[in-house]
């Protein structure tokens, strides 16, 4: 009898920014998933916010080149009270998935709310609980220089989870309810 390939790809989540933008990578392997690399790329000494899409989109190009995603994941502008912020955010996250589609790569588009959710439990967890979480989850004892890139990396493995939590999609009333449901990811 012969033994079935495990199912493996390569996720490469952005937290898209115009002074950071965190990114962090994974590879699964069937269900199981293990940190590749996570970090950020610097953009606040740019001026010109031409030059930092541009920047964006050679950096998401070369991340794409160096790491060999199969998909792209990415978080979704949220709204805010300034209108300018919420352009250069939306120009930011539009030029890094123009570097993913420019590769014929799939991109997926998740909400704050679902990528704290999908890692934490909670919708409403801090930054630095989803950093925690991810500690945890990819067994990494390193706390980076800048919390983008935890957040890079929280958008790669809420993909990651969407994609494997089949049709029934669950919610939970909180944190004791997604441990006690999850065990097979606490580790």
């Amino acid at each position: 009898m012969q033994k079935q390939k495990a199912k493996e790809r390569i996720i490469l989540g952005i937290d898209p920014g115009t002074v950071l933008m965190g990114y962090g990578v994974l590879k699964e392997v069937n269900r199981e998933i293990s940190l590749i690399s996570l970090g950020v790329i610097k953009l606040g000494h740019l001026d010109d916010h031409a030059l930092k899409l541009q920047r964006i989109f050679k950096k998401v190009s070369a991340l794409v080149e160096q790491y060999k995603p199969d998909c792209v994941a990415l978080e979704a502008p949220f709204y805010g009270k300034n209108v300018q912020v919420m352009l250069k955010l939306g120009r930011a996250q539009g030029v890094a998935m123009a570097a993913a589609l420019h590769a014929d790569l799939p991109i997926f588009e998740y909400s704050p709310r679902k990528i704290k959710q999908s890692v934490t439990g909670s919708g409403n967890a801090s930054k630095e609980q989803v950093a925690a979480m991810l500690q945890t989850l990819l067994k990494f004892k390193e706390t980076p220089e800048f919390l983008d890139a935890t957040d890079g990396l929280a958008v790669a493995v809420c993909h990651s989870f969407q994609q494997n939590q089949g049709p029934t999609g669950k919610s939970y009333a909180g944190w004791e309810a997604f441990v006690k449901d999850n065990q097979k990811r606490i580790r």
